[in-house]
């Protein structure tokens, strides 16, 4: 432990202070001893003697008493001196701690047998940097991993050798730090500072310096590995580095023979060539043919200028040119393919420019083939296109056309409809090649789209037919599985539609509706007849009665196609009218039993076996039953018109019948005006089509929806259209318009037909009355009967007005907030909620 002068002044005053104090000590000692041992002597020297003894002892005790007066003045000098001198250490402690908390730093002090010790903290403000104590010697958790390993491999050669260091470290939040270590003795400083500007500056360099320095060492062991030979010249056009590879390709011993013997891959000629491109200002790209590794083989060579120096690599390409020749054999199949389709294909490079065309291109624009052999854009193709008025009329052709050629840039595919001006319809497909190319398809869909609209209003027309019918109608493929069904199907065994979306098995719908039919024979027959492979499928009907007191006819009948056709008709109201009319035909007389009789004998008799006909004639037209000859079709129309008509006179009488007996009642709820004209309009649509007449209609902006029974007010739309249909001219004209006026809803039907007498206008509402008047057209004269009571049940009235010859105006009013009133003389206000009668 080193000592201060001071402190060694000190020591030396105080030991010759204890030096003069053991001497004088032992001085009486001396003369003591002498004293006592002289006991014997004469009485006449004693005395001489202890006069001696006392002279001495009393001058030992002075010089004595001197010695402890000058060590006390001497220790009071020592602790005046030693105050002093702790107060001017106390001052150049306080000041030296004020000078090192003065500047922004953290400082760590390690001393030889004494714990590490934090003697300032005073940086703030810096990222990343802990203001506990404790956390700043954990350099791992603050600093990032590069510099807390620099900053303990320093601290390392501090603690051993005293080396020190002054680094740069940054924390892990991005902060720059100088480290700064020394050593003097026993003890080692570690000190932290912010980095100043010039010295942030360094720190920056000296890490761009390192990134680049790894980015040349990556980056020529990258080039070391290439299989292609890689090599850089100076200004004067010597080679200054090479790879392996060229090492190789020049067959040299190593890189330092080729630097040393200027070895060259290149020819005199090619270098030549390379270097004068190069002083034109361009890089050097070329294929040539070099001697590498003992083979000429083909190479594309690519030099460019990069900051005085050339830098210079050689690809070897025999597996490409080898590629590219079978690519190119197998283009000019595919190019031979390519024109025997009838799809117009036509390829376009990354400049636009048309590089192939199949036949059906230059067919499909009439295109002059030498025109095409000029290689035109794309652009100019297009506008070709409008210039012969074939292109579908825009807005802007500029705006159209970018939109059409945005696939080079985006790589976004096209598909787009075209309506060309002569009438076809094209359906252009393209679609960006791997090398920015685009390849287009035009594919005219003119026919196709015909034929689909064909096949979809068909298909529409039989669904629709389907649905319409009262009978549920279910068609079983020959794996027993549903097909096929409607929603009376649905309604009749109460079996959710969603259920047999699912196309279930026969033996699952069997199962789901025998609680309401438990006869397992009826339905053992059933299933059988679907799911048997015999040659001669047999035919049957019968008549369920189920537990919920339904009745149900039922018929079976196989399909050409192997198929099965169940239908089933919902007859318990036919059965129950029927056992009403016998009830009442007891009590009425000859004419109105007969009358009754007629009416329950074509309900029940007539009108199941027609919708029979009838749904089987719609299905035999189908072309997935089998294709018929022009005679069969014809006959088969005229089956399905007979059935239509006699169908539809039995469904007026059955409606007559429902008011007159005051069981109708309508089911009244919002529905659209347009949806409901339309469906009239499609009833009598192809009537009118052979006609050749056309329909007006004209629907006010503000009437939207109607409070009716949808399908009663169909059907008496349905039977005005119809009647205007049957009496207009040929090319004539039918016009039928809607408004809204004082709280009313007004339909009118007029057309410029043949027109009515005055005198018989009274009698057109009544029953059965039917006249041609001139005109092909002859009902059962039920149509406007029917339509004049369905109105007034729903709280209207209906209006005919007519001139003979200049046609018929037919108005309905039906009330916005209608009161629906049954055929009974019973009535309800829907707004209301309440029923009276």
């Amino acid at each position: 432990m080193r000592t201060t002068p001071a402190q060694n002044r000190r020591l030396t005053t105080r030991l010759q202070l204890a030096l003069l104090l053991l001497a004088a000590m032992a001085c009486v000692a001396a003369m003591l001893a002498v004293f006592v041992g002289g006991h014997q002597i004469a009485t006449d020297q004693l005395n001489e003697r202890q006069l001696a003894v006392i002279g001495i002892v009393a001058a030992t005790v002075f010089v004595a008493g001197l010695v402890i007066w000058h060590m006390a003045s001497i220790a009071r000098k020592e602790a005046g001196k030693a105050k002093a001198e702790s107060q001017h250490l106390r001052r150049n402690l306080a000041a030296a701690d004020a000078i090192i908390r003065a500047e922004p730093q953290v400082l760590v002090f390690w001393e030889q047998g004494q714990a590490v010790r934090i003697a300032s903290h005073t940086l703030t403000d810096i990222p990343g940097l802990p203001e506990q104590h404790a956390e700043i010697l954990r350099f791992g958790q603050w600093l990032q991993p590069a510099s807390a390993d620099l900053l303990k491999t320093s601290l390392d050669m501090l603690f051993a050798n005293g080396r020190a260091f002054s680094i740069i470290v940054k924390t892990s939040a991005g902060a720059a730090l100088e480290a700064e270590g020394r050593a003097a003795g026993g003890r080692a400083v570690l000190r932290f500072k912010d980095v100043s500007a010039y010295k942030a500056e360094i720190a920056r360099i000296d890490e761009r310096h390192a990134t680049l320095a790894r980015d040349i060492r990556s980056s020529r062991a990258l080039l070391d590995t290439l299989p292609m030979p890689v090599w850089l010249r100076d200004q004067s056009n010597r080679l200054v580095w090479v790879n392996k590879a060229y090492v190789k390709a020049v067959d040299a011993e190593s890189e330092l023979e080729v630097l040393q013997r200027q070895i060259e891959l290149l020819e005199m000629r090619q270098r030549k060539h390379v270097l004068k491109t190069i002083a034109s200002g361009e890089s050097y790209k070329a294929r040539v043919h070099l001697i590498a590794g003992g083979e000429r083989k083909p190479h594309d060579i690519v030099v460019i200028p990069v900051d005085g120096m050339l830098a210079g690599a050689a690809i070897d390409v025999t597996d490409i040119e080898t590629a590219q020749g079978e690519l190119d054999r197998q283009v000019a199949a595919y190019d031979r393919t390519l024109d025997r389709v009838e799809t117009a294909v036509a390829l376009f490079n990354r400049d636009q420019k048309l590089v192939f065309y199949n036949a059906a291109f230059a067919k499909l624009w009439s295109f002059d083939p030498e025109w095409l052999a000029t290689r035109p854009t794309d652009g100019a193709i297009l506008d070709r296109l409008r210039e012969i008025g074939l292109l579908p009329p825009v807005v802007s052709h500029r705006d159209w056309k970018a939109q059409v050629l945005a696939c080079y840039s985006s790589g976004t595919p096209l598909e787009d409809i075209w309506n060309l001006t002569d009438g076809r319809i094209i359906n252009v497909i393209a679609e960006q090649r791997p090398d920015g190319g685009v390849t287009y398809l035009f594919a005219d869909e003119t026919d196709r789209l015909a034929l689909e609209a064909r096949y979809n209003a068909l298909i529409d027309v039989q669904r629709e037919t389907l649905d319409s019918l009262k009978e549920g109608v279910a068609v079983f493929g020959t794996d027993g599985r549903l097909k096929l069904f409607n929603r009376a199907f649905c309604g009749i065994w109460k079996i959710p539609a969603g259920r047999l979306n699912e196309l279930p098995h026969i033996g699952e719908i069997i199962a789901a509706v025998q609680d309401l039919y438990p006869d397992a024979g009826t339905w053992l027959r059933i299933g059988r007849a679907v799911t048997a492979f015999q040659d001669e499928r047999e035919t049957f009907s019968g008549q369920m009665i189920r537990t919920d007191h339904v009745v149900v006819d039922y018929a079976l009948m196989p399909l050409p196609d192997g198929a099965t056709l169940l239908t089933f008709a919902d007859v318990t109201d036919a059965k129950l009218a029927e056992r009403a009319l016998v009830e009442r035909n007891e009590a009425l007389v000859a004419a109105d039993r007969l009358k009754t009789n007629f009416i329950g004998h074509i309900s029940y008799e007539l009108r199941t076996p027609l919708q029979t006909i009838n749904g089987f004639s719609e299905m035999l037209a189908n072309p997935m039953f089998g294709q018929l000859n022009d005679k069969q079709r014809e006959y088969l129309a005229d089956i399905r018109s007979s059935s239509n008509t006699l169908l539809a006179i039995i469904d007026d009488i059955l409606d007559l019948t429902t008011i007159e007996a005051g069981g109708l009642e309508l089911k009244l709820s919002p529905v659209g005006v347009r949806a409901i004209i339309d469906a009239a309009i499609l009833g009598i649509r192809e009537r009118a089509v052979r006609s050749r007449l056309t329909i007006d209609i004209a629907i006010a902006d503000d009437v939207t929806e109607i409070m009716v029974d949808e399908a009663r007010m169909r059907q008496v739309l349905y039977n005005l259209l119809s009647n205007a249909v049957g009496f207009s001219k040929v090319n004539g004209t039918i016009y039928l318009a809607c408004w809204r006026q004082a709280g009313n809803i007004f339909f009118r039907v007029e057309d410029a037909g043949i027109g009515i007498p005055k005198d018989q206008i009274g009698r057109v509402f009544q029953r059965f009355e039917s006249r041609s008047r001139g005109s092909e057209h002859r009902g059962a004269g039920l149509g406007l009967s029917i339509a004049k009571s369905l109105v007034e049940l729903h709280g209207g009235n209906i209006e005919i007005s007519s001139e003979e010859g200049r046609g018929t105006r037919v108005v309905v009013r039906i009330p916005e907030r209608p009161v629906s009133r049954t055929s009974d003389g019973g009535k309800h206000r829907l707004a209301g909620g309440e029923r009276a009668a």
